[in-house]
């Protein structure tokens, strides 16, 4: 098939407004998670300008997985909603072109999009997820003052929740220290200075050595009740931060920042190999790998269900398009949300619920568009 001009003019027409869309919609994700992230994992601490920038680099993949599929159907449904308003579709249609043919050129777009959003959501979207966890750890690793600011609390380091009353260079002053066990303060510790010293190159963990030390020590029963308290003062203490601890929950992988390679391992080598194997933990790979390539073909499905939809809207309205395209997504990532909240139960068949939405929409799209195609 030889692309004609009206081929052209609407894959132009269609091109453009997912580009626009695109470029929009992954602006307003990045700055939604750019300080949601930022302090989910390092509350207030200030990072440089550098690390920032490939923060914002590495969000950029992951929004795409959504905002590509969401801005193609949008242009779409703005686009045939205007042509069909226009009465565009009714002309095309008395010069003997089919819907099918009329339509060809998006469905080459949806097919050319699919394939950058397999690319995103396979191999892309997983390896900025895994940079994006290691990146905080790293920055705390180079300079771990960094995440001690003035007048904030630091509730990140497992066991620990640390206030500093000030900072002047590497020097923190006015620490307050509060030691957890099982939910309960086990030690308070409160300080004029403190410094952090690396105990040698090779451990993580590192030295706090705090000035004018008043340190509180509280005991508790059986039932937690509070049975003894110790004050001590000290002119110079010193106790361990541990990094390692950090890193073990900063940099803790899940199934999400698994390479697809590495869930195709768990999934049939170590199942396989392994008749004890971790049943809840296998249904997690198995369902984030189902959805990664189940999210791969929404630039389809969308494409199906939603030339039928703008055909029959027709409005030329850009508020109208945008909410009925928010309307189908929302629908379409509920069944992806439910597979994810179930993952962890294997009995559910979480990694077949998040086939459910293509799989629905696909029917519902092919009998709209036959019966466009019928009249």
């Amino acid at each position: 098939m030889v692309p004609r001009i009206f081929d052209r003019y609407l894959g132009r027409q269609v091109f453009s407004a997912t580009l626009l869309g695109v470029l929009l919609l992954s602006g307003v994700m990045v700055l939604g998670n750019l300080y949601k992230k930022l302090d989910e994992l390092l509350g207030g601490a200030q990072l440089p300008f550098s690390f920032i920038l490939e923060f914002v680099a590495m969000v950029i993949p992951f929004s795409l997985v959504f905002t590509i599929p969401w801005a193609f159907l949008t242009s779409i449904l703005l686009v045939f909603g205007r042509m069909s308003a226009d009465n565009e579709l009714v002309s095309l249609r008395m010069t003997g072109w089919s819907m099918p043919r009329i339509c060809a050129p998006v469905f080459a777009l949806a097919l050319l999009l699919a394939g950058i959003c397999h690319w995103v959501n396979v191999d892309v979207a997983p390896a900025a997820k895994d940079r994006l966890k290691r990146m905080f750890y790293e920055v705390a690793l180079d300079d771990p003052t960094t995440i001690f600011q003035p007048g904030q609390v630091m509730d990140k380091m497992p066991g620990f929740i640390i206030h500093t009353g000030g900072k002047e260079g590497e020097v923190l002053q006015d620490m307050h220290i509060i030691e957890m066990e099982r939910r309960l303060p086990v030690r308070v510790i409160r300080a004029r200075e403190a410094r952090l010293e690396k105990r040698s190159e090779d451990e993580l963990d590192l030295l706090m050595v705090m000035d004018d030390a008043e340190i509180e020590s509280l005991a508790y029963d059986e039932e937690r009740r509070l049975v003894k308290t110790e004050f001590l003062k000290a002119s110079r203490t010193a106790m361990i931060f541990p990094l390692s601890s950090m890193k073990n929950t900063t940099v803790k992988v899940n199934a999400g920042m698994k390479s697809t390679g590495e869930l195709w391992r768990e999934v049939i080598e170590d199942a396989k190999d392994d008749p004890a194997h971790d049943a809840k933990e296998h249904s997690r790979s198995l369902t984030e790998l189902n959805k990664r390539y189940s999210f791969s073909l929404a630039c389809l499905t969308f494409a199906l269900v939603g030339i039928p939809l703008g055909v029959t809207a027709q409005r030329r309205e850009t508020s109208t398009g945008f909410a009925l395209s928010l309307v189908t997504a929302t629908v379409y990532l509920v069944f992806i949300i439910l597979a994810d909240t179930l993952n962890d139960k294997p009995h559910l068949f979480p990694h077949l619920i998040v086939w459910l939405p293509n799989a629905v929409f696909l029917g519902i799209g092919g009998w709209l568009f036959h019966r466009l195609n019928s009249k």
